[in-house]
């Protein structure tokens, strides 16, 4: 049947479009060990955060440098913008790679990938069903972080302004518009990483290779990052601009870095994406 689908013969009453729909595939993934662990791992980073300022006491006693973290007990607000800037660099790269390198891979590793396509289910449909339900899950994870971080910090620290550390504040309201425009461009920039594990997840039956392989790709890209010597080369890299996002934050918003952040984040998340449709489209399937 499978056959018959690459070379346009259908059977009476089958439609291409309905296969694999993508509320089974999100269903399918949710009930998942790791979805369940890897959302119970970003909801407990709040409280380990205030538990840590409680020992330690207040972030911003310790010295004299203006940074985001001096303001982290300052309201609710400031406690979840903390919250993004610890995660971003790197833990929320895991749920990201986890999500979109597991999709093609686990089916492989289960000896289930050719059933799936026998069912038959087209390739272009089977990665498109599991490619959309993977960024529905990686966005939220990137809703779940902040939204419990705003509900501890609030109960923490109470509700208010957000405080910026080069002075002045953002009314509360203000504050959550904000972090509504932080939230978005976190998951476009973590993109890079989607496409990286989704294309990785094409080529190997090993979901941990996949999903190592796209965390340590992006680990590379901040190392790079960090040599100064590249110059203006660092452009071009998408984690040159992963914290543009601190411009939003600010009484009166920056947008360039995020634009230019945004565009290079999407054009290498497309280019993976087309890759790994193109490669996988080709690929024998044994597995």
């Amino acid at each position: 049947m499978s056959t018959l689908v690459e070379r346009g013969e259908t059977a009476d009453g089958y439609r291409a479009r309905r296969t694999l729909p993508l509320r089974v595939e999100l269903i399918r993934q949710l009930k998942r060990r790791r979805t369940l662990v890897m959302g119970a791992v970003l909801a407990a980073l709040p409280f380990v955060l205030v538990v840590a300022f409680a020992i330690g006491g207040d972030p911003g006693s310790r010295n004299g440098q203006v940074t985001l973290m001096d303001t982290a007990t300052a309201s609710g607000a400031n406690f979840a913008a903390v919250n993004l800037f610890v995660s971003a660099g790197f833990l929320l790269v895991i749920p990201v790679a986890l999500f979109c390198g597991d999709t093609i891979a686990s089916e492989a590793s289960w000896s289930s990938l050719r059933y799936l396509l026998a069912a038959p289910v087209p390739r272009a449909r089977l990665l498109w069903s599991k490619l959309v339900v993977a960024l529905g899950l990686s966005l939220a994870a990137m809703i779940l972080l902040p939204v419990v971080a705003i509900a501890v910090g609030t109960a923490a620290y109470g509700w208010g302004p957000l405080e910026i550390p080069t002075g002045g504040a953002l009314p509360a309201g203000t504050a959550t518009q904000r972090l509504l425009v932080v939230i978005a461009y976190v998951f476009v920039s973590q993109l890079v990483t989607a496409g990286l594990a989704f294309w990785l997840s094409t080529k190997t039956d090993a979901p941990l290779g996949a999903v190592g392989g796209a965390v340590g790709l992006t680990i590379v890209g901040n190392v790079l990052d960090a040599v100064t010597a590249l110059g203006h080369w660092r452009d071009f890299l998408p984690a040159h601009w992963q914290f543009a996002w601190a411009d939003a934050v600010q009484p009166t918003p920056e947008w360039s870095g995020m634009i230019q952040g945004t565009a290079i984040s999407i054009t290498y998340a497309l280019v993976l994406f087309a890759l790994a449709f193109r490669g996988f489209r080709r690929k024998d399937i044994v597995s």
